[in-house]
């Protein structure tokens, strides 16, 4: 009984890349220099992001009788002393699988967030509520020790399991010096100098008190230009105070989408709106932003402009911290359908090939896989670049015809309903979100928001109606939930 409650167990969950492996080799490197058992597992798991690690790491005091313990594989719910976790649902992760408990467990981990494939692809706004996990860490845990692991590793230009070390070291949780730790980190012979500064930034966060990372506020744009300056004043006398933020970010976005003429038609529209709002301008200010996505649609020339961005080249460095002596090579994966190139045609010529049997027969073979695409390579760099400059052009194309089509529909709908039923118009305003991205994505959200209108059309819905379907069309991308609400809302009309 001693020798089990000498024992401690240690639990890491890391994403793949984080050097979770390199954590828990130094760990049982500080055990051994302090005359303790150690072993070391791992379990790879699938990726939800980039492949989640559950790293497993016990240490046993040296047995008096030279009779060697028997270690366990893997971590035992209920019975784990440390938990480290390099990211927030990975937190959240540990707690449901019950590795931590309110007795005994010491929980280590980032406050940062990595998004989930099934929150970045919801259909909505897919995110987990970081909040509650905060508040389940600190009731669920013994001690939680948080912070943004990933601010420290970016500020102590180190890796982040040297961050997580640190941490480690700063909670108190293992009953070994400091000096001990970092005498690890100069055995492994690796990168000693930017993991010794990491696991010192580490070490002082982990005494801090937790505090939640700051969400990322997106400023308020300043125009530059003498148009952008006039459009600016223009927001600030013909629109409500509540919507200028919005109309001036919507103007941001569609000068850098197409051009100062399109931005100057987002604020007349916008404008149409604004003059049957009332205080206060709600309307008006979720137009305004539904407006600005709805305009800047995702085309073929829209996602090669964004992918042979500069800015774009330099925040995939940043995130993958490519030194200057290193090479970096970025694959993309491509999956264009005939109907989006026929839509970046002329209309005239779109809409032909579009409907042509003989040219779905003869072209159509070509778009029916997706491509993997290294944009860095000069061929892709340089076809991606000539279909970006096609933007002048774009005016011209099938696809700009029918979505301002579509735009003037909306608001035309919007427009009648806001003198009587301004509750109803603004609902309508935020059926907008369910249009978004491109391909199939876009035509399973156009077809929810079409089966919507057409309701609405119908009869005289309520407020509350059209916020159900909206509701029921971001559940799920087969629109059977939406599909029931209609024929429950039907039924009951």
């Amino acid at each position: 009984m001693t020798q089990q409650r000498d024992r401690l167990c240690i639990a890491i969950l890391a994403l793949g890349g984080q050097g979770g492996g390199v954590l828990a080799d130094w760990i049982q490197s500080v055990a051994r220099s302090q005359g303790r058992l150690a072993q070391g597992t791992s379990v790879p798991g699938v990726a939800q992001r980039t492949g989640s690690t559950v790293y497993y790491v016990e240490l046993a005091p040296m047995p008096a009788d030279g009779r060697a313990p028997v270690l366990a594989q893997m971590p035992t719910p209920g019975d784990v002393d440390v938990v480290i976790a390099s990211e927030l649902m990975e937190v959240g992760r540990a707690m449901v699988r019950g590795f931590v408990s309110a007795e005994r467990t010491t929980l280590i981990g980032s406050t940062h967030r990595i998004y989930a494939i099934a929150e970045k692809s919801a259909m909505g706004d897919g995110r987990a509520d970081s909040s509650k996990i905060l508040e389940a860490a600190a009731k669920r845990a013994r001690r939680f020790v948080g912070f943004d692991m990933d601010a420290a590793s970016a500020r102590s230009s180190s890796v982040i399991s040297s961050i997580m070390f640190g941490a480690l070291a700063g909670s108190g949780a293992l009953p070994f010096p400091r000096e001990a730790f970092e005498d690890a980190i100069r055995a492994s012979g690796v990168a000693v100098d930017s993991n010794l500064k990491g696991f010192a930034e580490g070490f002082d966060a982990a005494r801090q008190p937790v505090a939640a990372p700051d969400e990322p506020a997106v400023p308020t744009p300043e125009p530059t230009t003498p148009f952008g300056q006039a459009l600016a004043a223009r927001i600030r006398a013909r629109l409500p105070a509540a919507a200028h933020r919005n109309a001036l970010l919507g103007v941001q976005r569609l000068m850098d989408y197409q051009d100062q003429a399109y931005a100057a038609l987002y604020l007349e529209r916008l404008e149409r709106i604004a003059a049957l709002d009332q205080p206060p301008h709600a309307l008006t200010t979720e137009t305004a932003a539904a407006l600005a996505l709805w305009m800047a649609y995702d085309d073929t020339i829209r996602v090669a402009d964004l992918k042979t961005r500069a800015s774009r080249a330099s925040r995939v460095r940043d995130e993958v911290r490519v030194k200057n002596d290193q090479l970096l090579s970025v694959t993309e994966f491509m999956h264009p359908r005939l109907r989006e190139i026929c839509e970046t045609l002329p209309a005239p010529i779109g809409r032909r090939l579009l409907h042509s049997t003989a040219a779905e027969k003869l072209l159509g073979r070509f778009f029916t896989k997706g491509r993997h695409v290294e944009t860095t390579r000069l061929r892709w760099f340089l076809t991606l670049s000539l279909l970006a400059a096609m933007r002048p052009l774009r005016r011209s194309s099938l696809r700009f015809q029918e979505e301002q089509q579509r735009v003037e529909g909306w608001l035309a709908e919007i427009q009648a309903r806001a003198p009587s039923q301004p509750d109803v118009a603004l609902e309508v305003a935020r059926c907008q979100n369910l249009i978004k991205g491109y391909g199939e994505t876009f035509d399973r959200g156009l077809s929810s928001y079409a089966k919507i209108l057409g309701f609405i059309r119908s009869g005289a819905p309520t407020a509350d109606d059209i916020a159900t379907l909206r509701r029921a069309a971001l559940a799920d991308e087969q629109g059977q939930a939406l599909d029931a609400e209609l024929n429950r809302l039907g039924a009951a009309a």
